[in-house]
């Protein structure tokens, strides 16, 4: 990517005492396109949000932001981003534009100047018509555009988002990713965020796969879900007959092929499923209690990096 890239982050590690939340991560992200980070809680994801919005120091590694270096040209980095974070950092006392007009204040916007970018901010989010409102009289799904167009007062070339859609309903996160999009087509905004949402990543342009600190898989959704190369069969077995265990060992010695164990099932992928599902009832007519047949979706490109399920872990975040 170049010249053109928005983020490089080459080889960088980060720890919290004894755990390592970060491992050797190195990424690329390019100017203009909208790019997820995805993972559970513990995955690191937001550990590297917090590096990226110069919340916490890089401890081993490198990044650059919009040409700028993290470590020795900070400043620049703040002038160059807006972040939205997971917590509201709204005064509900306030009215819309008063939150916005302190805003400006940080950045050093006055006059006519403020009064300006509050008024296209609040109309590229939908929010004009509520400017003189009271921020706890708005909906969760309106805070969120109210936050979304603080981080954009100051025109930056590069939006980051933690966890955007925390606390809003289906509609309120259709209507943010609406939003997001009509910045990155209209304004060239490129835009970052973290989710822990299978649904919410599928609309990037690309996204990152985290696991346990590390890059599990990088490419589009679609690239992603293709490089599974098939259909994805899920078997539970009979566990007076069949250990999930034997099968899985079975199944891989008597047709030469993996077989994944995912908590209490076993898991495969293969081309032409259907045909599989016959072959594999035939073969253990007795031990198999159920059998499902899908297309591989995100959750299924995880397991197969990962050999673990998206959701059940209990980590902290991280």
């Amino acid at each position: 990517m170049g010249e053109s890239s928005a983020i490089v982050v080459s080889e960088v590690s980060y720890r919290y005492g004894e755990r390592e939340a970060l491992k050797s991560v190195s990424l690329e992200v390019a100017e203009g396109e909208v790019f997820v980070f995805l993972g559970p809680n513990g995955s690191g994801k937001t550990t590297l949000f917090r590096l990226l919005s110069t919340l916490i120091p890089l401890q081993a590694g490198s990044v650059a932001i919009l040409g700028s270096d993290l470590t020795t040209e900070a400043a620049a980095v703040r002038r160059s981003i807006g972040v939205v974070f997971q917590a509201a950092s709204l005064d509900k006392k306030l009215t819309v534009a008063e939150n916005l007009k302190h805003q400006g204040h940080l950045y050093g916007l006055m006059g006519p100047v403020l009064a300006e970018r509050q008024r296209e901010t609040l109309e590229a989010v939908g929010m004009a018509d509520r400017r003189n409102d009271l921020v706890e009289t708005l909906s969760g799904g309106m805070k969120r555009r109210v936050e979304l167009a603080k981080g954009l007062l100051h025109q930056p070339r590069l939006l980051l988002l933690d966890e955007p859609s925390t606390g809003l309903d289906p509609g309120a996160r259709s209507d943010l990713w609406k939003y997001l999009g009509k910045l990155r087509e209209e304004q060239g905004i490129t835009v970052v965020l973290t989710t822990h949402l299978l649904d919410e990543a599928e609309r990037a342009n690309r996204l990152a796969i985290m696991h346990e600190g590390q890059l599990a898989a990088l490419d589009t959704p679609a690239a992603l879900r293709a490089s599974l190369g098939g259909d994805t069969i899920t078997l539970s077995p009979s566990g007076q007959k069949q250990t999930v265990q034997a099968m899985a060992d079975e199944i891989s010695n008597r047709f030469d092929c993996p077989a994944i164990i995912v908590g209490e099932t076993v898991r495969l992928e293969q081309a032409n499923g259907p045909a599989w599902i016959t072959k594999l009832m035939d073969a253990f007519p007795e031990q198999i209690q159920t059998i499902t047949l899908g297309k591989p979706t995100l959750e299924d490109v995880f397991i197969a990096r990962t050999g673990h399920r998206f959701f059940g872990q209990n980590e902290p975040d991280a």
